[in-house]
């Protein structure tokens, strides 16, 4: 069927993060930074995945019978591996054919820093790999299979970050059981995203379990923060529905603060958060599953630079985001 290329992008988490685990809604919005996947078929049955530009460069990895083989400068693996293996493996069960395939992956985002980069991955594999098998999956059905790769590899995850990387745009995702509810919501203003990113102490998996384990040592108390974040959710739709970016700030940082409560965030982090709001920031929160990883602010236009500089004096990984209104994508070269 010849090379096929996917492309998702990748998100941040406005509103929600860990609370939509238990059934309240959280808004989420796609970046205009993306991962790229390219597939074609191979004459054997083995699996070649090219990955550049994931943690470790020029990443080779041959999986084959079952069994792993890493080929790298560094000696090290990576984690969206993981992900890029049970996507094929999963793919395959659901349109009953396996064939072997080359996979290259690019990514213009860090891995692991909380932008959604294992779901992004996870639905352009899907997508390429169905494709340069001949089947031209719906996006519904690609949202499904990435939630699926993702509840595999981290053992409990929302719907969230597939969802966004295959629908793009910004949304209100909320679900029960095996259902999903996402509601588009059309943002007024022109809100400008820095994105400032720390190295992650903890991984996402870890965090969730935290959060998890955390609940069932004080229910009452973990519930109601849990509770109150949901209600952040609702009020920030409507803010950011009506344009008032001043509102969306303050709520981005009350929802800090809560996930602050549960023990999500990292000092490093809160610092970086912290730094924005001294900036001139109108509101900044730790974006994604926390431990480290990835801070978003919002700022008006003109403040975006002033933000940038004071945001490096503390990290280095700092860069400009904008909502990103297309999802999936998938070219046939």
């Amino acid at each position: 069927m010849g090379k096929v290329v996917a492309s998702a992008p990748g998100k941040i988490t406005l509103f929600g993060e860990h609370a939509v685990v238990y059934g309240y809604p959280a808004i989420v919005a796609a970046i205009n930074k993306k991962v790229y996947v390219a597939a074609e078929v191979r004459d054997d049955d083995s699996i070649r995945i090219n990955a550049q530009d994931l943690r470790t460069p020029g990443v080779i990895v041959s999986i084959s019978n079952g069994e792993i083989q890493v080929t790298t400068d560094y000696g090290r693996t990576l984690s969206a591996i993981g992900y890029l293996s049970k996507a094929i493996e999963l793919t395959s069960e659901y349109l009953g054919v396996r064939k072997g395939v080359n996979l290259e992956v690019k990514s213009e985002m860090p891995v692991g820093a909380g932008l959604g980069t294992s779901a992004a991955v996870s639905v352009a594999t899907i997508a390429a790999y169905s494709s340069c098998l001949g089947y031209e999956l719906s996006k519904e059905e690609v949202a499904s299979l990435g939630w699926r790769v993702e509840r595999n590899v981290q053992g409990i995850a929302s719907p969230m970050d597939t969802s966004i990387a295959t629908f793009g745009g910004t949304l209100k995702v909320r679900f029960e059981g095996d259902n999903v509810y996402r509601t588009p919501v059309n943002v007024g203003g022109e809100p400008v995203f820095v994105l400032a990113y720390v190295e992650r102490e903890k991984t996402t998996r870890e965090m969730l379990m935290l959060v998890k384990s955390l609940r069932e040592r004080y229910p009452n108390l973990v519930s109601g923060i849990l509770e109150h974040i949901g209600k952040v959710v609702m009020e920030a739709e409507k803010a950011l529905v009506k344009g008032d970016l001043a509102e969306v700030g303050v709520l981005m940082n009350v929802n800090h603060g809560l996930l602050e409560a549960i023990g999500v965030s990292s000092r490093r982090l809160s610092e970086v958060v912290y730094v924005a709001r001294v900036a001139g920031a109108l509101g900044s929160k730790l974006t994604g599953g926390g431990g480290g990883g990835a801070s978003v602010a919002l700022t008006l236009p003109g403040n975006a630079e002033t933000l940038m500089n004071a945001l490096k004096l503390v990290t280095p990984h700092v860069f400009k985001a904008s909502i990103y209104d297309e999802g999936l994508t998938v070219e046939r070269l």
